[in-house]
């Protein structure tokens, strides 16, 4: 009878040797930096090394697991890593940070009033979509200061949408000052004058 040899082990039983989470953020490989994102935060000095690695991240799968994981850490330092990417130029990134905020509404508080005064006005209008997830005092609050003293009107757009949702008549005075210093502007004229009868008592509604 002929000597039957028992098959090799499969190559998925020989493991590859473990890659550090930190070193492997740096990978030239994507999946291993994937893999990487996914721990790295419980390593020492994890926190940092994905804030780093994400502002240098080109690949949207490994970019959304270093976000996730800093959502799941919460501490100040991961919120001004994602903080940052709300700044950066490609649309995909702000508005991937911005969901990931959107996960984080205690985080939201705490950097939204500094966002609101950004010099940067694309940012401005972003924070005012997140002003949704404030408590309602605070952002009435927020969104009235950006209707008095915002120069740039898409800002001052995003905020009496934000205040359409959220805000009353406590909004209106606030709502003046805007629509006397944009008075050149019709469309701002218009919406603020329709977010007025939609913000009104049921019973003083035009």
């Amino acid at each position: 009878m002929p000597l039957i040899r028992k098959p090799a082990a499969p190559p998925a039983a020989q493991a590859a040797p473990a890659v550090d989470p930190l070193a492997g953020l740096a990978h030239p490989s994507s999946q291993v930096r994937w893999a990487a994102a996914r721990i790295a935060a419980d390593a020492p000095g994890g926190v940092e090394a994905l804030s780093r690695a994400l502002g240098a991240e080109t690949d949207a799968r490994v970019r959304e697991a270093i976000l996730t994981s800093l959502m799941r850490c919460k501490s100040p330092a991961c919120v001004d890593a994602i903080v940052r990417e709300i700044r950066h130029d490609d649309a995909g990134r702000r508005a991937a940070a911005l969901d990931a905020m959107r996960a984080m509404p205690d985080a939201v508080a705490a950097c939204a009033p500094a966002l609101l005064r950004d010099p940067d006005s694309d940012v401005r209008l972003l924070a005012c979509d997140l002003a949704r997830l404030m408590p309602v005092q605070d952002a009435t609050r927020l969104m009235c200061e950006r209707l008095e003293r915002d120069e740039h009107a898409n800002v001052c757009a995003a905020a009496l949408e934000t205040l359409t949702e959220i805000g009353g008549p406590e909004a209106f005075a606030s709502m003046e000052v805007c629509a006397a210093r944009f008075s050149h502007d019709p469309f701002l004229g218009f919406a603020l004058k329709a977010a007025a009868r939609r913000m009104a008592p049921a019973g003083e509604r035009p």
